[in-house]
C-alpha cells in the first residue's frame, strides 16, 4: 500500500503533520500520533520490524538526550507547576518535564514519519513525480539522480584505492599531517573519476535528446489517484483529531499556552 502511494503525495503527507507537531508543546498529541506513525507503517507495508528498530533505536537515544537538556535548561516560559525534584542548582517543574517529553515525543514522532517515508519510497520514482507533480526542472531532478546512482560506485573505488596504496606498502596514516596527505591521496583520483563520469553521462544525455525542456513527454507516468487523496487527508485528519482529544482531556499546549 505505501509503496503504491505517489512520491509526492506522501512528502506532502509527512511535511503537513511534521510542521503542525512543532507548534504543540503537551506530550499527549505526539505521543498518540507517534502510535498512529508506527501503526499506518506496519498495516500499510511489508516492513521487516528488525530492521525498523535497528534504524530508529539509536534516535530514541537523541531523543532522551534532547529532553534530558530541555528539562533542565527549561525557559520562564515552560517553568510553570510545582517543583517535583531539585538537585545542585537545578530545579525540574511540572511545566519543564511536560516540555521535556513533548520535545522528546516529537523527535521520535518526526523520526518515524521520516522513516515511513524513507524505507517506503523508490528515489527514482520520488524524482520523476517531483518533476511531473511539483514541475521541478528536468535539470536539476536527472542531475540528482545521476549522483545518487554514482554514490555505490564512489565507495567501491575507494576500496579499490586503499587495497592499491596497501599493495605499494602505503600505510594507515597517523596524525593529523598524515590524514590531510591521506585526505588527498584519496580525493583527487576520485574527483577525477567523477568528472569522466559526469562528462559521459553528460554526453550520453544529450546524444539521447535531453534538452532539460520542461516540455517533454514521460516514458513513467505519475499520477495522483484517489487513494493519494485518502492517504493524506487520514493522516491530517487523524493529527486534528489527536489536537481536538488533547483539548478535550485539558492536556493542549501550545507555544506554552495551555487550553
Amino acid at each position: 500500500m505505501l509503496n503504491s502511494i505517489n512520491p509526492t503525495m506522501k512528502a506532502v503527507t509527512i511535511f503537513v503533520p511534521g510542521l503542525l507537531l512543532a507548534f504543540v508543546f503537551d506530550p499527549f498529541t505526539p505521543f498518540v500520533y507517534l502510535i498512529f506513525t508506527i501503526a499506518m507503517t506496519f498495516l500499510l507495508s511489508d516492513l521487516s520490524l528488525k530492521r525498523w528498530l535497528l534504524i530508529f533505536t539509536p534516535f530514541v537515544f537523541v531523543a532522551l538526550s534532547f529532553s534530558w537538556m530541555t528539562m533542565l535548561y527549561s525557559s520562564d516560559t515552560f517553568s510553570d507547576g510545582r517543583i517535583l525534584f531539585s538537585f545542585w542548582w537545578f530545579e525540574v517543574t511540572e511545566g519543564a518535564l511536560m516540555v521535556a517529553l513533548s520535545l522528546g515525543l516529537r523527535s521520535l514522532c518526526l523520526v518515524a514519519l521520516s522513516l515511513m517515508f524513507v524505507l517506503t519510497t523508490d528515489s527514482t520514482k520520488f524524482m520523476l513525480s517531483l518533476m511531473q507533480q511539483a514541475k521541478l526542472p528536468p535539470k536539476l531532478t536527472f542531475g540528482i539522480l545521476a549522483g545518487y546512482r554514482f554514490l555505490p560506485t564512489f565507495k567501491h573505488e575507494m576500496e579499490v584505492l586503499r587495497q592499491a596504496h596497501k599493495i605499494r606498502g602505503v600505510g594507515r596514516a597517523k596524525g593529523i599531517k598524515g590524514r590531510i596527505q591521506q585526505f588527498r591521496r584519496y580525493a583527487i583520483p576520485l574527483l577525477a573519476n567523477a568528472i569522466r563520469k559526469a562528462e559521459r553521462v553528460a554526453v550520453a544525455m544529450e546524444s539521447k535528446g535531453f534538452t532539460g525542456s520542461t516540455e517533454r513527454s514521460h516514458y513513467h507516468k505519475m499520477t495522483v489517484r484517489k487513494r493519494d487523496w485518502v492517504f493524506l487527508s487520514a493522516f491530517v485528519f487523524v493529527f486534528f483529531a489527536t489536537v481536538f482529544a488533547s483539548y478535550m482531556f485539558g492536556y493542549l499546549n501550545i507555544f506554552g499556552r495551555q487550553f
